[in-house]
């Protein structure tokens, strides 16, 4: 059974950092809704391909007014605790909230589509590597570039710092963002995660994921956060985030830290081009090729 929530507690989640919805998604749910056949599996399918959206659900399931003992990753685990009346609620004030120009709308695209297709391709990598939790793979590939839609409507030239950063061989992306900007799309990332209520491991992983070769070689760093890291970096490269949103042909990060991440998850650098056909062939990472 679900849990309503009244109007007050609603607009209470809604307050604070907020990354846009996706408009199409906003259309695809608000169909469902009207649909006779509505249910809670097409909407948390629905929710769970966008970040703001995804976001908002578990910070709204992890509030106090649910009082859970043990924190949320998961948008079905979510969405099933809440049940359709609140979640119908939250969207539609979110719809009232997310509306966006279309420059907007354009310049966010690539991050949109680059988010699903990270988290699509980690609970696949976590999946075939035997990781506990592939949906905690999901939420990290989902959410670890949150900061980047926030940083994109403070800055106007912020894509083109992102371009000088993934094209830069020598230093780490983060570090680029902070000489440019004094500020970088992992911290805020840390807390938009934060004030979505995330667990405090995915968070951190947010805040570190440009840090993974001096995360994975510290011996007093969990096992959990490192191996969710190291799944996600395979990702990022297998989906060629370089491209999409560095837009250049040469992964610098990945060739920094290529071989921890595969020594650290037992994988020959055969096993990972393996891997990475096998992802490719679901449709998972093939639009770097086009």
């Amino acid at each position: 059974m679900g849990t309503d929530l009244t109007d007050e507690q609603i607009k209470f989640v809604l307050q604070g950092i907020t990354v846009p919805p996706q408009p199409q998604i906003m259309v695809d749910l608000q169909m469902e809704q009207l649909s006779p056949n509505c249910s809670l599996q097409n909407i948390a399918k629905l929710i769970s391909q966008d970040v703001g959206l995804a976001g908002s659900v578990i910070k709204t399931v992890n509030s106090p007014f649910l009082g859970l003992s043990n924190k949320i990753t998961s948008v079905k685990q979510a969405v099933n605790l809440l049940g359709i009346n609140s979640v119908v609620n939250l969207v539609n004030g979110l719809s009232i909230r997310g509306e966006l120009s279309d420059d907007n709308i354009v310049a966010m695209g690539r991050f949109w589509d680059s988010a699903m297709e990270v988290a699509m391709a980690s609970a696949a990598i976590a999946k075939q590597i035997g990781f506990f939790s592939p949906d905690e793979a999901y939420t990290l590939g989902l959410f670890h570039n949150c900061g980047i839609p926030l940083l994109m409507m403070r800055f106007d030239n912020y894509m083109e710092v992102v371009h000088h950063a993934y094209q830069d061989p020598d230093h780490i992306i983060t570090a680029v963002e902070n000489k440019q900007l004094n500020t970088n799309h992992a911290v805020v990332g840390y807390y938009v995660g934060r004030s979505w209520n995330l667990p405090n491991h995915i968070t951190r992983a947010i805040h570190e994921h440009h840090q993974v070769e001096k995360i994975i070689d510290n011996d007093n760093e969990d096992h959990q956060k490192k191996t969710l890291l190291a799944i996600l970096k395979m990702a990022e490269h297998i989906c060629g985030l370089h491209r999409i949103l560095g837009d250049t042909s040469e992964d610098y990060e990945w060739q920094r830290i290529q071989e921890a991440v595969l020594l650290y998850v037992g994988m020959s650098e055969y096993d990972f081009t393996t891997l990475s056909q096998s992802i490719n062939e679901m449709g998972i990472g093939v639009s770097q090729f086009v």
